[in-house]
């Protein structure tokens, strides 16, 4: 192992098929009896005599664990986790260890060792250790994946985080539209993100210079509405007694963010259109017009197109550019990397550390419905870094609190009910379900034949 380099490669997507074992023992019946015992519970294992062929290894990117016999010549296994553990720290090594090798075993522990094993031992000792640091190692390297992705990330990636298409689709259509001084119409669920992205389109285009004034159209009361858009003199009306600058006027040279427009009373619908065709206003109480220099980006959770309490002509004013934003239901493959960015945000925000993510974790995070979007995401990372977050409750047909068994059976028992769920809900059809729970059809028949789960299994209810 001297001599050679470790490569440091990027991780990549994690399948169970690649989990491997690397097993370092210079006594080849142990091995092979070790490699067979592994490869019997499903394992994939690479035997070698001696740790040399570990420093050819992407030990950085690696998806397995490191199990090494203490006493061997050459390179023993003590030497072996010292240069493995200066590559990465979190990679799981395990040391075999002899009778007499015991104390020696417990200084490795505290210098950083997985676990350690005594010989003699039985074969499912060595498969429960080694399953639990693979369960270790896989939560390692996705959130080492998921950092990566967002410090490698440019200012609109970081805003509007994720890798589904959708988004994507979106980060370019705001990309394109910002250098512009169109007016853009923005629709969406609630809590989808609408203001984050008429705050990216001012931020990335020539007005970024200029004010960025956000109206709440449903918080505003209709009685001092206009005076709120447009200003007043002093002395318009009882208790107007100085000159007020309105906040389209505010926002010359900048952007106006109109947020919740399906909210606006008829009236001042018609006086909003004025303003907008002719970029002109007048403050309440004088004739004189004042230019306007401002984008009008509108932001609604309705459909306008049919909807008889809003003009048509302001809809179509309005609508020069359409964007909508998917809601969080529609790229469920992205609530990984958006939960762990927000816990990000939050362990900056309240200076705690971000809790160990579980595997139950993501399991119920993208079991959820998420009726709130993103901000309920938000809401829901905030909780956990500071520790007052419980999860959903019990999946359907399988109460998180009641499950047994070992780790990776937890799992698949959490996993199974969900997938069950979501089947039965979808009244037994496939692709609705592979589709509202983000993986590919060959994913979701991959995993309903490891689970053992038939359609048939969720109409029944079992």
């Amino acid at each position: 192992m001297p001599g050679r380099g470790l490569a440091l490669e990027d991780t990549s997507a994690l399948r169970d098929h690649d989990r491997v074992i690397h097993l370092i023992d210079d006594d080849a019946d142990l091995r092979h009896a070790l490699k067979q015992s592994l490869e019997l519970e499903g394992l994939a294992v690479v035997p070698h005599a001696d740790a040399a062929d570990i420093g050819d290894l992407p030990l950085r990117s690696l998806y397995g664990v490191i199990v090494s016999d203490i006493r061997m010549p050459g390179t023993d296994g003590l030497a072996l986790m010292r240069q493995v553990l200066a590559i990465d720290p979190t990679l799981p090594v395990v040391l075999i260890t002899g009778h007499g090798d015991v104390q020696m075993a417990v200084e490795a522990m505290r210098a950083g060792a997985y676990d350690f094993i005594e010989k003699p031992f039985p074969a499912n000792r060595l498969f429960s250790v080694v399953e639990r640091a693979l369960e270790k190692r896989r939560l390692v390297l996705e959130n080492r994946t998921l950092r990566n992705a967002l410090d490698g990330s440019d200012d609109l990636s970081a805003r509007l985080v994720g890798r589904n298409p959708a988004i994507q689709h979106l980060r370019a259509q705001i990309s394109a539209v910002a250098e512009t001084d169109a007016d853009v119409l923005i629709t969406g669920e609630t809590g989808t993100g609408k203001e984050v992205v008429a705050r990216a389109l001012h931020d990335f285009g020539p007005r970024r210079k200029g004010n960025f004034v956000a109206i709440n159209c449903a918080a505003l009361p209709a009685d001092i509405f206009e005076s709120e858009l447009f200003g007043h003199e002093a002395g318009a009306f009882t208790g107007a007694q100085k000159l007020r600058i309105g906040k389209l006027e505010h926002a010359n040279g900048g952007t106006v963010f109109l947020d919740e427009i399906e909210s606006m009373p008829l009236d001042l619908q018609a006086k909003l259109l004025r303003a907008i065709e002719g970029r002109v206003i007048e403050r309440l109480g004088s004739n004189r017009q004042v230019p306007l220099d401002v984008r009008f980006v509108a932001a609604t959770k309705a459909d306008l197109s049919n909807n008889p309490a809003f003009r048509t002509d302001l809809y179509y004013r309005l609508n020069v550019i359409t964007l909508g934003i998917p809601p969080l239901k529609a790229r469920k493959d992205d609530i990984p990397l958006l939960f762990f960015h927000m816990a990000r945000e939050a362990r900056a925000r309240y200076r705690r550390e971000i809790p160990e993510i579980t595997p139950q974790i993501e399991a119920g995070l993208m079991a959820h419905a998420w009726p709130g979007n993103v901000r309920e995401l938000r809401n829901v990372a905030d909780r956990f870094v500071l520790g007052m977050w419980s999860g959903f409750g019990a999946a359907p047909g399988a109460p998180v609190e009641t499950l047994e068994g070992s780790l990776s059976e937890r799992i698949d028992a959490f996993e199974r009910a969900v997938i069950l769920a979501e089947i039965s809900r979808n009244g037994g059809a496939l692709k609705p379900t592979y589709e509202n729970l983000g993986i590919s059809r060959k994913g979701l028949y991959e995993k309903m034949r490891r689970l053992n789960i038939s359609a048939d299994d969720a109409a029944d209810g079992s």
